[in-house]
């Protein structure tokens, strides 16, 4: 069976996916695009065989030779059409954010649990990042004893000029609070978000770095180091230090566990470059699942709860304090753990 692929939002993350879909990645083909700006999106699809063209997204979820649906589009809309999806009865994958606001997601969530089933699956690439896996692998595994403290960077080596404070929190650090609760299967309790000195690179009102301390409920700390104007290129970092030594990411293939190593390797230069790889895999599990009739990876809850961390650290960000995360009682549906 070939799954027909309706993406919905074809700006350069869409055409990257539909890139991958057409070319990179087997048994799925793109069925039909749209895109606010239409002409953007019928370019895409004369470049595609046998895709249509949809005016909406609304059109492109209800036509019968799609399968299943990518959401590409802006992150305001994604909540219309993820509940479209699942109204529909068809697997959606949706990149982050689930939705803008935490009443959003929830509405999200809801209409999930009930239709009784997973449908949705949230585009959190690290989680399939071959050597984010061999972290977590001997984190999981204990062999390094019980995990104390994570420390992580996010470097980017510069934004365009509408990106703001704010944007640290939602577009990089999102994807560390995501890392947090996969790396330790834990929920965070609490955020402290600290403003060093500011960038001379920094636009005038805009606080980079920032500093942002998770609490997870084991007791875990992570210190995320979110830097948007390093220069130098697209450096992630990740450390775990546990009872008896550290793992961490490294700069080539896999984790670099020690206790007196080094480190070698490159910083690429784009985030494409760094998670290419990343993202191929998390589509063609996508891809699988949905052909097997079900859906895998980081769940509508997972986007629930990336998100609630994100209104937290905003909270935190603008009054300079500790704040609390609370989220709602996790539904039975996403009790278990997934990849």
């Amino acid at each position: 069976m070939t799954l027909g692929v309706g993406v919905i939002g074809v700006g350069m993350i869409g055409q990257d996916h539909i890139r991958r879909l057409t070319h990179v990645l087997s048994g799925a083909r793109v069925a039909a695009v749209t895109d606010v700006d239409l002409d953007r999106a019928r370019t895409v699809a004369d470049d595609l065989p046998r895709a249509a063209l949809h005016a909406t997204g609304q059109d492109l979820i209800a036509d019968p030779d799609v399968d299943a649906v990518v959401v590409t589009s802006w992150g305001p809309t994604h909540e219309e059409y993820v509940l479209a999806c699942i109204e529909a009865g068809k697997q959606v994958f949706c990149e982050k954010p689930l939705a803008t606001t935490e009443e959003a997601c929830a509405r999200i969530v809801d209409a999930e649990v009930a239709a009784g089933r997973r449908m949705v699956m949230v585009g959190f690439m690290r989680r399939y990042d071959e050597q984010y896996r061999a972290m977590k692998q001997v984190v999981t595994s204990g062999e390094i004893g019980l995990p104390l403290l994570m420390h992580a960077a996010h470097r980017n080596p510069s934004v365009p000029s509408h990106f703001t404070s704010d944007m640290i929190i939602n577009d990089s650090t999102v994807h560390d609070i995501d890392v947090a609760r996969w790396m330790f299967d834990d929920e965070i309790a609490a955020i402290t978000v600290f403003k060093p000195r500011v960038s001379s690179k920094a636009a005038a009102g805009f606080n980079d770095p920032l500093l942002v301390l998770l609490e997870m409920a084991s007791g875990v700390l992570v210190d995320v180091e979110a830097m948007v104007n390093a220069g130098f290129g697209y450096d992630i970092r990740g450390e775990v230090v546990c009872e008896d030594g550290t793992v961490e990411l490294s700069e080539s293939a896999g984790a670099l566990v020690k206790s007196a190593g080094r480190v070698s390797g490159r910083v690429p230069g784009h985030w494409r470059e760094r998670f290419a790889r990343a993202f191929d895999t998390e589509f063609q599990a996508w891809i699988d699942a949905v052909t097997a009739g079900g859906t895998t990876g980081p769940s509508a809850w997972d986007g629930y709860a990336a998100t609630v961390g994100c209104e937290t650290g905003l909270a935190a960000l603008h009054s300079g304090g500790r704040v609390p995360v609370v989220l709602r009682q996790r539904p039975d549906l996403y009790k278990e753990p997934t990849p």
